[in-house]
This record gives C-alpha cells, structure tokens and sequence, in this order.
C-alpha cells in the first residue's frame, strides 16, 4: 500500500498511468455534448500550447453584456437566454435563483465556457470567453475556475487522491499528490485517500469534489445544486465548508440553488425567470 502522497509522486509509473486514465478520459468527456453530458471534471484541458487571449483583472471577475443562447429543439428554437446584462466583482458571493428552467445552469455553463452565446459577451476574470478556441477555454477552465455540481462527478476508477489530483496533471505540476492530499486533509478527507468513490458515503464524494474544485485556486467557483443530493446535516456542513474556503481564498462564488435560507448566505441574490434577470438585490451578507 501506498503509504504517502510523497511517496506517489515519486513513482512515475503510477504518475503515468494516472496521466493516460486522464487523456482518455478527457477525450471521452469532450466527444459528448456539453448539453448532454455536463462533464466528469470540468478543469480538466489537454496540454496544448495555447494561451489565453487576455490578462486577468480584478474587478468585475465576471461580465455578461447581453447575452443570448438559443437552443434547438423538436419543436423548433428555445430561447434559454433573454438578454442578460450581470457583473460580478471579485471575491463576491452570488444567489443564483429562480424556478426550473429559468436559465441557471444555461447561465453557469456560460460563465465556464461550457456554452457559447448566440449573441453577447462573456468576460470572465479578464478573458473573452466569446473569442476564444475550445482549447484556449479548457485551458482557462483548468486554470480559473473550480466546478462543483450536484452529482459529484467523480471518476469511478480513481481514488480520490487521483481525483483530486488529475487537474494539476493535466496542468504539469510536479507536486500534484502532494498539493492533493494536502486539499483532502483541508475537507477532512486525510484518511481516505485511497479510497474509490463507491466506497465513499454521499458526504465525502461531495467534499472530494469540493477539493478537486478548490485544488487549483480558482479565480471562480461555480456551484449547482452542490446540496441536492445530500441529507440536511451532510448538506449543511457542505455548505459550510464551501464558504469557508471561499472566504478564505477570496475566490469568487457563483452558487445555483433552490434553498432560499442557502442563497440568503451569499452576499448578493439573483432570480432568474424566463431567460432574463427578473432581481438583483444586495442580501447584507458580507463577501
């Protein structure tokens, strides 16, 4: 057994097949549609040699101007996005509302580069989502922004160590493990790192998903439903966790959720309605 995360850095061969495990499965991910398959690990990019076409600035990280999706369908095009207009500033914590259907998740994946706008511009933390190549954006996914969804999202045949550990393969860091373990021990998750999703309770998915989101030091943290598929204390201390990590790195959050008493935590509310931004309110929470 492997008795440390020094101790796995220093064996190429596991670093190795680690690496190939990721590739295929990357380039599993990116033969799916993103509409249909939201992806297992949305920091993962290849190693091409490409750079991103703007320099980073502080504030607003996120900036939408107008932006329309419109998607097809059996029964002709949907208008999932109506116009959006939303800043948001570093280090700010965001509600995102509103019924199903309102255009939240279309929102999120816009915001990561998963979707491209029909029309409008998408700046986040000083990229041009809209002008860039799908390799210049997962290159900007896997550097800037940490994705935590609902259902987890772990690979099955990856312990969560490799899990966690994948995004900073892909990015080249030599201190992969280590950076990893380190981002387990700061969920709580120290004493299992060898173990495989399935033999993980609902509870500590969500927290190896939420270290592999925060491994990179993400500019952004996007956030859908993190909750929904937890009891009330598990979901709590989830949330809690987030937060804290969030406050303490100064990274932006963008949460989407149905929990009024959740988005009251965020510093700031959005509700969607009908593709459009229906409010935007301060909620008195500090970032």
């Amino acid at each position: 057994m492997i008795s440390s995360a020094n101790e796995l850095a220093r064996r190429p061969p596991h670093a190795i097949l680690l690496k190939t495990r990721a590739k295929a499965l990357y380039r599993w991910v990116t033969s799916r549609a993103v509409s249909s398959s939201p992806v297992v690990c949305m920091t993962l990019a290849s190693h091409a040699d490409i750079v991103p076409t703007a320099t980073a600035t502080a504030a607003p990280l996120i900036r939408l101007d107008g932006v329309h999706l419109n998607l097809a369908s059996a029964a002709g095009i949907v208008n999932v996005l109506r116009g959006v207009d939303l800043a948001v500033s570093s280090g700010e914590t965001l509600g995102l509302v509103g019924p199903s259907g309102a255009g939240k998740s279309t929102l999120m994946m816009v915001m990561a580069g998963l979707e491209r706008p029909t029309a409008g511009g998408v700046q986040v933390a000083g990229h041009d989502l809209v002008a860039m190549n799908e390799d210049a954006l997962a290159l900007f996914r896997r550097d800037r922004v940490g994705i935590v969804f609902q259902a987890f999202r772990l690979v099955p045949t990856m312990t969560a160590l490799e899990n966690v550990a994948v995004p900073l393969e892909f990015a080249g860091r030599d201190d992969a493990f280590d950076r990893a373990e380190a981002a387990l021990g700061q969920v709580g998750l120290g004493h299992r790192l060898t173990h495989y999703p399935a033999q993980l309770s609902g509870g500590e998915q969500q927290r190896v998903a939420l270290a592999r989101a925060f491994v990179i030091e993400p500019a952004l943290l996007l956030a859908d439903e993190p909750t929904g598929n937890l009891d009330g204390d598990t979901g709590h201390r989830i949330i809690d966790l987030m937060f804290g990590l969030a406050e303490r790195r100064g990274t932006t959050l963008v949460l989407i959720t149905h929990d009024a008493e959740l988005a009251g935590r965020c510093s700031r509310i959005v509700r969607m309605a009908d593709g459009r931004i229906a409010s935007d309110a301060v909620s008195g929470k500090k970032p």
